[in-house]
């Protein structure tokens, strides 16, 4: 017997505007057999219960990139984006499966997960994303990626400080980086002013919101891209954890 995703089609209707189309919805089910079969081998998350995934795992990812409830234009166009430490492949894969339009690099520094990955996105014939080894301070460095994306996604990965050092390197001017989180205070908004003013950034949005199964409260900031990032950033390997901006 097979675990079943629930459809929840009002609730995407409601909450983002949008539906996934059958083959979308199909996809949606293989990512979700294939992470419980990687969950053998490799310890992919703790969330299996097939509401609790389709509520922190889809609509979470999907969320994000939906500010005010509508997904943000770019998608639609053949935006760049990049999901740094995209773990199981969250938001990645997600936006891979509904934005299709887009082109996707999904990077971890755990080659494991990575390979794993690659596997999904043949299962899932998602030719518009990639994957890619390595780590956030070594890749924002390297011409070939630094200033190449219009969107960075990063969820689960640091304090929010952190996470601004490692995805605003990596955004074009008037890029956004996407920072997924649970709590969020007023007093973690002045610490992230700060970091983000010396990165070449603003915040544009700190959107609150609650999920729609289990009413936990979210938040997602978003940091829009102004200005070149200084060449001293990001840091080297370790020193953003270490001693954040």
């Amino acid at each position: 017997m097979t675990n079943l995703l629930p459809k929840m089609a009002e609730i995407w209707q409601q909450t983002l505007n949008w539906q996934p189309t059958a083959q979308q919805q199909a996809q949606f089910q293989r990512l979700y057999e294939l992470i419980l079969e990687g969950n053998r081998q490799l310890n992919l998350t703790r969330i299996t219960d097939p509401q609790e995934f389709w509520e922190k795992h889809l609509w979470d990812s999907l969320r994000g990139i939906a500010p005010q409830g509508q997904f943000i234009p770019s998608l639609q166009e053949a935006a760049s984006v990049i999901d740094i430490g995209t773990g199981a492949g969250f938001p990645g894969v997600l936006v891979a499966i509904t934005a299709p339009n887009c082109k996707i690099t999904l990077m971890d520094s755990t080659r494991k997960k990575i390979t794993f990955i690659d596997n999904i996105l043949t299962e899932l014939a998602l030719i518009n994303a990639k994957t890619l080894v390595g780590r956030a301070e070594e890749i924002g460095q390297q011409p070939q990626h630094r200033q190449a994306y219009d969107i960075a996604l990063i969820r689960a990965v640091g304090t929010a400080s952190v996470c601004a050092e490692y995805a605003l390197p990596l955004l074009k001017r008037s890029g956004l980086a996407i920072i997924y989180r649970g709590n969020w205070t007023e007093e973690e908004t002045t610490v992230l002013q700060n970091t983000v003013n010396q990165l070449g950034g603003v915040i544009e949005l700190i959107e609150k919101f609650t999920t729609p199964l289990s009413d936990s409260i979210r938040h997602c900031l978003y940091l829009r891209k102004v200005a070149n990032t200084p060449a001293n950033f990001p840091r080297a390997v370790g020193v953003p954890s270490q001693k954040p901006l």
